[in-house]
């Protein structure tokens, strides 16, 4: 069954209101109608229900509640990844497999060693397409949320971030002694927010590991092996998963 997201303003006790792109998808590329049934996700809340499909027009599906579901996908562990900035599409990528992995949100990152530069009306565009991004691998993966991306931060706002979490992960390839099943042991059961720092393909500046460890961060290995930028968040995201999902 497709799913799709609305906001709290869209439902209204029983009837929900799909609106946007979503109504050209379900009526001229699912090519579903009347009676047919979708499921619906509040983004806000991320309450799920299944709906029955009432009437339609260009501008809007109507939708009838006909069961509301318990909330089962979203992980206990709450990931952010904030990553820094990559060549080409590859962030494209890192969204789309993060986000069916489960994180929370991601924010770009300008680095010393970024070859990428975000600036003015190209970084507006770019975080409204990988917002989509995530939107349309939130709804594949089915979740109950979209991550959000957030905008561009810089090392210093970074460093600003790093308390807030239980515990803030930076894989880093001159590490060789700390690894990640280490760290993660070290945690509390009640410790479940998690922040991720991945450097891009120029790697992290060892002035920047510096700025992140003094504030409290955990430098890590990954292992033996150099991983590229769009593999390790998804390495990092998956091994913490294992370990610590319930």
């Amino acid at each position: 069954m497709q799913k799709f997201f609305v906001k709290s303003n869209q439902i209204n006790n029983d009837n929900i209101d799909i609106i946007g792109d979503d109504v050209n998808h379900i009526i001229n590329v699912l090519r579903l109608g009347k009676d047919d049934e979708v499921q619906v996700c509040n983004s806000e809340t991320a309450e799920n229900y299944i709906t029955k499909i009432q009437e339609y027009d260009k501008e809007m599906v109507k939708c009838h509640i006909i069961e509301k579901l318990e909330n089962t996908v979203e992980s206990n562990i709450k990931i952010d990844l904030y990553q820094g900035l990559p060549k080409a599409d590859k962030m494209e990528l890192i969204i789309q497999k993060t986000t069916e992995l489960g994180v929370t949100s991601i924010y770009p990152v300008q680095t010393k060693r970024a070859i990428v530069k975000l600036e003015g009306k190209d970084e507006k565009k770019k975080i409204e397409r990988w917002q989509k991004i995530s939107e349309v691998a939130a709804k594949q993966s089915k979740r109950d949320i979209i991550p959000e991306i957030g905008n561009k931060i810089n090392i210093n706002q970074l460093k600003d971030k790093v308390k807030q979490y239980d515990v803030f992960i930076v894989p880093y390839e001159e590490e060789k002694s700390q690894n990640l099943k280490c760290v993660l042991k070290q945690l509390k059961s009640d410790d479940k927010r998690i922040g991720i720092f991945i450097g891009p393909e120029g790697g992290i500046a060892p002035e920047e590991i510096e700025i992140l460890k003094n504030e409290g961060a955990k430098i890590i290995t990954l292992g033996k092996r150099i991983l590229r930028t769009e593999t390790a968040p998804i390495v990092t995201i998956s091994n913490i998963l294992y370990e610590l999902e319930e």
